[in-house]
């Protein structure tokens, strides 16, 4: 199924032609309207004109996160305030908030991206969404709600928080899609079950809309597997607009990028030099149709690859995997490199334990150490000391085998750790400063 077949399925050579004279447009835009840029590109001496072939892009400066928060609010905005009818920003949690403003034509694109992206998933005019992404300057709630809309679904705009709340209304409702963070639709499967209801035969839900956080394809199973549904990923930030940037169809092979609107780039991290397709490195984008708040090549710090074959559904936009994580959430323990991610993959295939975890770094000795903290889902094992100490060493030797470390494994009661109606928060520093 798709939203605009035409542009979802237009020829490779086509949308490149495209892409090229999107590109060659944005440059001077942004020369014309944003001081930063200016001055960036007057010192590279690159004007449109100059980008012959998409390949260009390599010449044109990087833009990263710590250059928008150095302009707050508005110092990166290429439209007057008049023109801006609306503003979102990041929730600022390590630093100044990141500030996007929008045009109507930005948000008119917005919504049709992510209009793209739910119908690739399997939603339709037909459903009851529930959104359970907390309203506000954050950009998933609305992000979904306008492009739900769109389409024409009943969209319910419940928010975060009040999960029995939340499951009374999908209970009395119908409701049939879920849009909320992985962790969380996991919290609210233990809450059902908590007061008697079954999400497999008690509720409507078939379609999940995932966002806002990482899942690996274990913790996907697990969330399937606990509300019987058909769960699919998208990937978005405020800085480039909000969800709407990529998603998966129905074969989940990938997530489609809405490429006459966004071009992807893959970089070495370190050298920042282009990678090709099918190589890990560094996401890079460029937004080629935004008017309130362009991006020139910005560094998204998310690792993941680009495939460019055409995909079974039909739509020949590139594809990037899942991230394996963020550059900057990489954690260097001992001279290994280690993401969250590895860590829930061990742990979500462990039927003892539960999908909730903390990793906790130390300083031991004057280098990094960690330990995790693990729920059990039978709090009777905790009286039962050899089956405890055997469960602890299993998940100590699979860690061992995937990670190459052998973190100490501390094993808790069920529910004792922080849930998050948000994105969960994985990782607690303890590391001396």
């Amino acid at each position: 199924m798709y939203w605009q077949k035409d542009i979802e399925t237009m020829d490779r050579a086509e949308l490149e032609a495209l892409q090229l004279a999107k590109l060659k447009k944005l440059v001077d835009y942004c020369h014309d309207n944003v001081p930063f840029y200016r001055e960036k590109l007057d010192a590279s001496g690159i004007t449109g004109d100059k980008i012959k072939c998409l390949s260009d892009i390599q010449y044109l400066p990087l833009t990263t996160k710590e250059d928008i928060r150095n302009n707050y609010p508005f110092g990166m905005f290429a439209r007057p305030m008049k023109d801006i009818v609306r503003i979102h920003a990041s929730s600022g949690t390590t630093g100044k908030p990141t500030v996007v403003g929008y045009t109507q034509n930005d948000l008119e694109m917005w919504s049709n991206c992510v209009s793209r992206l739910v119908v690739a998933a399997g939603a339709s005019a037909d459903d009851i969404v529930q959104i359970a992404f907390g309203y506000g300057l954050f950009t998933g709630a609305l992000g979904l709600h306008y492009g739900l809309e769109n389409i024409g679904a009943t969209v319910v705009p419940t928010s975060s928080g009040n999960t029995e709340k939340h499951l009374m209304l999908m209970k009395d409702f119908g409701t049939t899609v879920l849009v909320s963070t992985p962790s969380y639709a996991l919290y609210m499967a233990e809450i059902a079950r908590d007061i008697g209801l079954d999400p497999r035969k008690d509720l409507k839900v078939r379609l999940g809309l995932l966002g806002s956080e990482g899942c690996t394809l274990e913790m996907r199973d697990k969330i399937e597997e606990a509300w019987g549904m058909f769960a699919t990923d998208n990937y978005g930030m405020s800085e480039l607009v909000g969800p709407g940037v990529s998603g998966e169809c129905t074969y989940r092979c990938g997530l489609h990028f809405a490429e006459d609107h966004f071009f992807p780039e893959i970089i070495d991290s370190n050298t920042l030099e282009s990678k090709g397709e099918g190589e890990l490195g560094e996401l890079v984008i460029t937004t080629l149709s935004k008017e309130g708040f362009p991006l020139i090549r910005y560094r998204t710090k998310d690792i993941t690859r680009l495939n460019y074959e055409k995909c079974a559904c039909g739509r020949t936009h590139a594809r990037m995997d899942k991230t394996v994580g963020r550059s900057d959430d990489m954690i260097k323990i001992k001279g290994v490199n280690v993401f969250p991610t590895q860590i829930e993959s061990v742990l979500v295939s462990i039927p003892e334990v539960g999908p909730h975890y903390q990793i906790v770094l130390k300083t031991v000795r004057h280098t990094t150490d960690f330990e995790v903290n693990i729920e059990l889902l039978d709090a009777s094992l905790l009286t039962k000391y050899s089956e405890l100490e055997g469960l602890q060493k299993k998940i100590a030797h699979k860690m061992q085998t995937v990670l190459g470390l052998n973190p100490k494994i501390n094993l808790v009661e069920p529910k004792s750790l922080e849930r998050f109606a948000g994105k969960a928060k994985r990782v607690i520093d303890l590391r001396e400063k």
